[in-house]
């Protein structure tokens, strides 16, 4: 009996000392690493009036397709993309040798109908004077009334022909005209100065009536032309102001002016085209994609954080959000749409939560932020 207790007296004191050595080997609480240099911010609720995006495409307020107006060669093209031309610069010419011989005729015809003029109306003088003679002669009764009759048709006739021969100088003067006028299209002149956006010929090709040659913008400021649907017409007047975002050439908001909202709708997609006026703004081009804010009556609540604390990876967006003692966890979010330098977020985060500014690409996971004041 002695023997079982001491048995148990051993195994119990082997078993305090098992215990005894796995309390004092156990690891103490590492502390979190802390992180500092960063800014915080609150996610806030805010009354927004809620906008619609129109998307559209920069231009110039006047542009001009320059097309020819006569079939012809093209001999030699002056102007390139990007070029800035002056109002009236010569651009395209066009093979002009038929023009230039239409014109000659034209003028040989005016020469002939000319002189056709001058010997008709030297024959109506004469006639017409010798009537005048007969007249009187037939007053003294010198005459025959058959012998004035046939002067007098004399000289009606002598009449007919000058007018007949003043008719034809007028016909051929106007096809001077018309073959100076074909010949005049042979050179495309720029409108207005401006910039060349468009080139579609090259020296040699056959032009042909109505075949685009070049296009061209006036200079000057640039309008934004963006579609809306047409329940957003009551929002929208003439020279209302609007903001506009043009991403590739600014990072700031543009204020533009509504010019013109088109009375006619597209019949396929019920909307409108409306064109908005831009400042001036340094990198501002034609043919760059650009986005209007419209307004709307309607206020809601939106939980808002700053951009800069927005994480992306690929598709998905997340912030760094700090718990009670700020410690920083990863939270995914949906987001909604950018008011100034703001995200809408849409879940995933809850008013009054602290997130992170800017945090780059650093891991913050299970770190302390020591905010920065």
């Amino acid at each position: 009996m002695n023997a079982l207790r001491n048995h148990f007296v051993v195994l119990l004191s082997a078993s305090c000392v098992a215990l005894y050595g796995c309390a004092r080997t156990s690891p103490a609480p590492v502390e979190p690493q802390t992180v500092t240099g960063l800014a915080v911010a609150q996610a806030q609720q805010s009354q927004t009036a809620t906008s619609v995006d129109a998307e559209g495409t920069v231009h110039a307020r006047e542009s001009a397709v320059l097309s020819s107006q006569v079939m012809g060669r093209v001999t030699s093209v002056l102007v390139h993309e990007g070029d800035q031309v002056r109002s009236g610069q010569l651009m395209v010419t066009l093979d002009n040798a038929q023009a230039v011989s239409e014109i000659e005729v034209a003028r040989a015809n005016i020469a002939s109908s000319a002189e056709q003029v001058k010997a008709a109306d030297i024959e109506s003088s004469l006639a017409k004077s010798t009537l005048s003679r007969y007249q009187i002669l037939r007053d003294r009764r010198s005459v025959s009334p058959q012998e004035f009759d046939e002067v007098q048709r004399r000289s009606e006739s002598a009449l007919a022909r000058l007018e007949s021969a003043r008719s034809i100088m007028i016909a051929a003067k106007a096809g001077e005209t018309g073959a100076r006028a074909v010949g005049s299209h042979s050179r495309l002149l720029a409108p207005f100065a401006g910039t060349v956006t468009a080139r579609h010929v090259d020296p040699g090709a056959m032009a042909t009536p109505g075949m685009p040659l070049l296009e061209i913008d006036k200079s000057g400021p640039l309008q934004l032309g963006v579609t809306v649907d047409e329940s957003l017409l009551p929002l929208l007047r003439q020279g209302m102001q609007i903001p506009i975002t043009v991403e590739s050439a600014s990072t700031q908001p543009l204020r533009g002016r509504i010019a013109e909202i088109v009375p006619a709708a597209d019949p396929a997609s019920h909307s409108f085209l409306i064109k908005v006026d831009l400042p001036v703004a340094a990198g501002l081009r034609s043919g760059m994609f650009g986005t209007a804010g419209i307004a709307t009556k309607r206020q809601s609540p939106l939980l808002l954080v700053p951009q800069s604390a927005l994480v992306v990876h690929g598709s998905l967006n997340s912030l760094w959000v700090l718990d009670r003692n700020h410690i920083a966890s990863l939270r995914y979010v949906t987001i909604g749409a950018k008011h100034d330098a703001n995200f809408e977020v849409l879940s995933g985060l809850s008013s009054g939560e602290v997130v992170v500014i800017s945090p780059g690409d650093r891991e913050l996971g299970g770190k302390r932020i020591e905010v920065s004041e």
